[in-house]
């Protein structure tokens, strides 16, 4: 992974003593708190419904052993002993004092992290990938470009006051892991007449307003990747609303646009820029690669010698079917690691926690793990042998349920329990559904299904893609959910439909059960939930849940 250099580490020591002297000058007085909040926005700092919130970087997911033992150390000694893992693949803490907040950055800086861009108008972390480097469908790693996408984007003086937040995912495989088609640009590797670039999507994004991306250049040579980006930031800087925050982001621009005139006037700024300063050189981008060689890797066979316990331990080989994927590499495989217990926040993890899978990454993973924008943990390079004393450990600690992907492995934001913004609250309803499906027999025959919760419209539980998506509403002060079905975030990617009337919180779990019930019934064969939405359409799910007293 990438490693700090002499100017990376002073840039961000320096960023944490100018946000303690801030800080200190707030407490006493002499800054507004107006004033006051863009600086903390700046540096990750949120204040929610009961406290203080801070959002800490994790580069495209990625983090150390040492890393993570430090946020462990941080949430134990400045906060209540837990962190949220968010699906942006970046890190919460949900409880920290405002006065503490500029030594938990200096912690953080003494390894190599900062929570610089979490927040505000500007391009936020960049995503990637939870399996790159390690995929076997990938045309080439996607980290390295995330990283210079980083890079590039820090501090840029340009693009610090945007009309809105900016998200970018990059995905270097076959298959998108990446949600690059709901972000404001998605980039996907690719090779065309045996030359590998990159093609460039832009105006996609959930929210008030949840849309598709469009694909505004087929091809772009590696070497122009940071111009071609750069020209879209420019014109969507120049020509993004900034008198209404709900129409700001680059997809309603986009929208207005269309995308065949946005893309002639990214090419028109792009020629100002192209062959500039800006354009990658071979030696750039064999600097960026470096960062992430692969790993020292043994020469190993495939085997799978866990063959005979499988069929004396049913559990372990439910975790192997479904939490354990091909490895590009012989003799390797990769294991993710579902946080998602039930009576557990999705996506929280605890300091002793956090530490266990610091502990399973030095064993057993290179000392590297993956946050995943689904809120789990992927460790990505564990040999076929170890997998099943690796299981044993996740096992005592509470991090082997075999359900990633499945109904109860739900992506869902903090919701109102924390969160200022929320309409109503998520957790609870997350809990709810897993309670009423602990059948893991059974979740294991409805095969893949994927539930997204949001608390509210910003909609950072990605509910809009959700193969059921719930969605928090305030009617007349008064928490309801509104309930989706048919939304997707893979290469297929589609927006949910609405079912209909928003339901009483209660009754959600009663809903959700309808809606399965109705899929079991009339599934074909082995035909997952979506194919099985489509062939129907809508009407028979509204039908069910909705039945008319005829």
């Amino acid at each position: 992974m990438y490693q700090y250099d002499a100017y990376d580490q002073k840039m961000v020591n320096e960023r944490v003593a100018q946000y303690r002297d801030q800080t200190e000058r707030f407490l006493a007085g002499e800054i507004p708190a107006d004033e006051f909040q863009q600086l903390r926005l700046r540096n990750g700092l949120y204040v929610q419904r009961l406290a203080p919130m801070l959002r800490i970087a994790v580069p495209y997911g990625m983090l150390s052993s040492e890393q993570l033992r430090k946020v462990a150390h941080i949430t134990r000694h400045y906060d209540k002993g837990y962190g949220h893992f968010t699906t942006r693949q970046n890190i919460q803490l949900n409880w920290p004092l405002l006065e503490e907040v500029p030594d938990i950055l200096e912690e953080l800086a003494s390894v190599q992290m900062h929570a610089i861009q979490t927040s505000g108008s500007c391009v936020r972390n960049v995503t990637t990938d939870q399996y790159a480097g390690a995929a076997k469908d990938e045309i080439e790693d996607s980290r390295p470009w995330a990283e210079l996408l980083r890079q590039w984007s820090t501090f840029h003086p340009e693009f610090n006051w945007l009309p809105r937040k900016f998200k970018i995912a990059v995905t270097g495989s076959t298959e998108d892991r990446a949600a690059i088609q709901v972000h404001d640009i998605g980039i996907r590797i690719i090779k065309r007449d045996g030359e590998k670039g990159f093609q460039i999507l832009a105006g996609g994004g959930l929210g008030r307003t949840p849309v598709i991306g469009s694909l505004i250049k087929d091809f772009v040579e590696q070497e122009h990747l940071l111009t071609y980006v750069e020209a879209v930031l420019r014109v969507y800087n120049r020509y993004g609303r900034r008198d209404n925050k709900y129409k700001a982001r680059i997809k309603i621009l986009v929208r207005a646009m269309t995308p065949e005139v946005f893309a002639e006037k990214v090419e028109e700024e792009w020629a100002n820029i192209k062959d500039g300063p800006g354009t990658l050189t071979d030696d750039e981008i064999n600097r960026a690669k470096s960062c992430f060689m692969p790993p020292a890797y043994e020469s190993l066979e495939d085997v799978d010698p866990q063959d005979e316990l499988i069929s004396d331990n049913r559990a372990f080989g439910d975790w192997l079917g479904h939490n354990v994927l091909p490895h590009r590499v012989p003799g390797y495989a990769i294991v993710n690691l579902a946080i998602k217990s039930t009576g557990v926040a999705p996506g929280d993890v605890t300091d002793e926690q956090m530490e266990l899978i610091a502990d399973f990454a030095d064993t057993y993973s290179f000392s590297e793990l993956r946050v995943t924008h689904e809120q789990n943990v992927t460790l990505a390079d564990v040999r076929q042998k170890d997998l099943f004393t690796l299981w044993q450990s996740l096992v005592h600690a509470k991090l082997a349920s075999p359900n990633l992907g499945l109904l109860t492995d739900m992506i869902c934001c903090p919701g109102g329990d924390y969160c200022s913004l929320a309409n109503a609250k998520s957790i609870p309803v997350a809990e709810a559904i897993q309670r009423r499906f602990d059948d893991l027999d059974y979740l294991h025959d409805l095969g893949e299904l994927h539930i997204n919760i949001s608390g509210c419209m910003n909609a950072c539980g990605h509910h809009h893609v959700g193969n059921i998506g719930i969605l928090g509403v305030d009617k007349k002060g008064k928490e309801f959910y509104q309930v989706s079905i048919g939304g997707s975030a893979n290469s297929a990617a589609s927006i949910a439909k609405i079912l209909g009337p928003s339901f009483a919180r209660e009754e959600v779990p009663n809903v959700i059960e309808t809606i399965v019930n109705l899929y079991a019934e009339k599934r074909e064969a082995e035909e997952e939930f979506l194919d099985t939405f489509h062939r129907l359409g809508i009407q028979p799910f509204k039908d069910a849940v909705y039945p008319r007293n005829d």
